[in-house]
């Protein structure tokens, strides 16, 4: 039998451990906003409306904040490491005696020999597909008419929920027509699949269990 005090105190190293994120090797922003501009007084009339001006020949496009944009979302990453070393040496001597002290000896000769060798490889392998599409919204207009775009979109089934999040920051001029862009166009892109399904706590309890028969064997 184990104390109940080591199982608490073990349950704490776990939670803890779980709650630590990594520390990130970036150390600078991921992004700049660029100088702001001075943007003169907008004259608005009884018809002219600034705010909601749109060319008469150009396409209905974002540009605006709170405005609409389908992200298509087509990631594939691969990443592929080697490396490999060896190395060896080897050594000998060899000595022989025929006289001692000035004196005639019966020929005695003595020979030793070392050899070493290592060698080492490794190899590391990484894939990513994510395909799916996004609508996310306009949150901000940079002062060079770039958008800030971000966006969930919830799928729940029988027992659990999916949460697919998006943002960017999007040229205007990448949209093609139906207010669409590939995701592989988008700066500072956030692409984030998560999901709540009991799959994922049958994972979490697997690790207390684990934990628990560890202690219980002490």
């Amino acid at each position: 039998m184990f104390d109940i005090k080591i199982i608490f105190i073990g349950c704490i190293f776990v939670l803890s451990g779980c709650a630590i994120s990594p520390e990130s090797i970036v150390k600078q922003p991921m992004t700049a906003k660029p100088q702001a501009t001075t943007i003169a007084t907008a004259k608005n009339g009884a018809i002219f409306n600034s705010a909601a001006y749109r060319p008469m020949f150009e396409d209905r496009r974002p540009r605006f904040v709170g405005d609409i944009i389908t992200i298509t979302i087509a990631e594939n990453t691969s990443a592929t490491k080697d490396g490999g070393s060896s190395g060896s040496k080897d050594g000998k001597v060899d000595a022989s005696i025929t006289q001692l002290f000035g004196h005639q000896v019966p020929a005695a000769t003595f020979a030793s020999s070392a050899s070493t060798s290592y060698a080492d490889k490794a190899a590391a392998n990484s894939s990513n597909v994510f395909n799916g599409s996004v609508t996310a919204t306009v949150i901000d207009v940079l002062s060079n008419g770039n958008l800030v775009v971000s966006g969930e979109k919830q799928i729940s089934f029988d027992k659990g929920t999916e949460f697919v999040r998006f943002s960017g920051v999007v040229n205007p001029d990448t949209i093609t027509v139906g207010n669409v862009v590939t995701s592989t166009k988008v700066a500072d892109a956030r692409i984030e699949y998560r999901t709540n399904t009991k799959i994922d706590a049958a994972e979490v309890l697997s690790m207390f269990a684990r934990f628990f028969l560890s202690m219980g064997a002490l």
